[in-house]
């Protein structure tokens, strides 16, 4: 038995998912007339309270669109400094949007409304800055090892916005994890935010697919650059009848990733190899070894049991739980981690 926890991106469909994906009426999606897309694209903004959403081939190139909507070259970003649309998604905001990135020394991908005010006020007038433009968070923070905000700061965070004439964009990969872990609702976030991008293919179990959610002018907008990317897709309805499936079966389960994800970390931080666990909100699990052991000799004892996890460096690793990492899986993880 080979376990996978390098991501939560690893997983394949589901029987039920293939069924759906199988079935579906499709049609060219370039000329609007693909069904299943539309489909999908209606139910997500309706889930958010948003006016329309676009169907995009990655989280990245929603994002990056996201970026490109609500700046012009030579305008300025807001982000952490350990954000998704920074570190991960190959300068994108640069290449494509002309953008420079302010980046906030926040906690865990997590800045506060405050930090953000007195840097945009520092800024405020000056002729020798960029043009304060947008505020992007990422909800949960990936390299913050699945953190959720307080949605109380976000609701500070958009106030700083509306005083500063400030767009705000969630990149919302596994928003949904934290929907579920938080008790809140997608209509929060939508009442909130002038974009959110969301992806199928991670907690939620798709192949393939995210969605960028917002008005209708947004989206427009959004449409043409993403046939200017080379996201315009035609008979994309069987990915789309995919992420439908997701969206009504694999967001409530995902509580399951969470709880198996904290007993992985109540394993760790009694394994002497173990140096620290970081805490756990999610499905996302980041440990550091002990400084007298190399961290590819720990993820070489556990490839050697049949268990793939990652490096991200600095002697921090990763394990991320996901649709596909069973009982029985967890079981033996835990079972080798106590005798590694």
């Amino acid at each position: 038995m080979q376990i996978n926890l390098i991501s939560d991106t690893v997983t394949v469909p589901t029987k039920g998912m293939l069924n759906a994906m199988m079935q579906a009426k499709v049609g060219d999606d370039v000329f609007n007339a693909d069904p299943t897309v539309i489909e999908l694209q209606q139910k997500i903004a309706k889930m958010f309270g948003m006016e329309d959403a676009l169907f995009f081939p990655s989280g990245t190139m929603a994002n990056q669109t996201a970026i490109k909507i609500h700046t012009q070259p030579g305008d300025k970003m807001f982000c952490d400094k350990w954000a998704h649309v920074y570190n991960f998604e190959g300068g994108g905001a640069a290449v494509h949007s002309g953008v420079s990135s302010h980046l906030i020394d926040g906690e865990r991908g997590m800045f506060t409304a405050s930090q953000l005010e007195e840097i945009v006020a520092g800024e405020r007038g000056s002729i020798h800055e960029a043009y304060p433009r947008l505020v992007a968070i990422e909800n949960t923070t990936n390299k913050g090892g699945g953190a959720c905000w307080s949605f109380e700061e976000i609701l500070k965070i958009r106030k700083v916005c509306n005083q500063n004439n400030l767009a705000l964009h969630l990149d919302g990969a596994r928003l949904f994890n934290a929907i579920v872990a938080k008790g809140e609702t997608p209509e929060q976030y939508g009442k909130v935010f002038d974009t959110i991008s969301i992806c199928l293919s991670k907690g939620l179990g798709a192949p393939i697919g995210s969605l960028l959610i917002g008005s209708k002018t947004s989206i427009v907008k959004a449409l043409r650059i993403r046939k200017l990317l080379g996201g315009a897709m035609r008979q994309v309805g069987y990915l789309a009848a995919a992420g439908i499936y997701a969206l009504d079966n694999h967001v409530e389960r995902l509580a399951v990733d969470h709880t198996r994800a904290k007993i992985l970390g109540k394993t760790l931080q009694n394994c002497e190899l173990v140096k620290s666990v970081e805490p756990i909100e999610t499905n996302i699990v980041i440990f550091n070894v002990i400084d007298s052991i190399n961290e590819q000799d720990f993820i070489s004892r556990m490839n050697d049991a049949g268990i793939q996890i990652i490096s991200m460096g600095s002697g921090k690793l990763r394990m991320v739980t996901h649709l596909n990492f069973t009982e029985e899986m967890l079981e033996r993880v835990v079972l080798t981690i106590k005798n590694i």
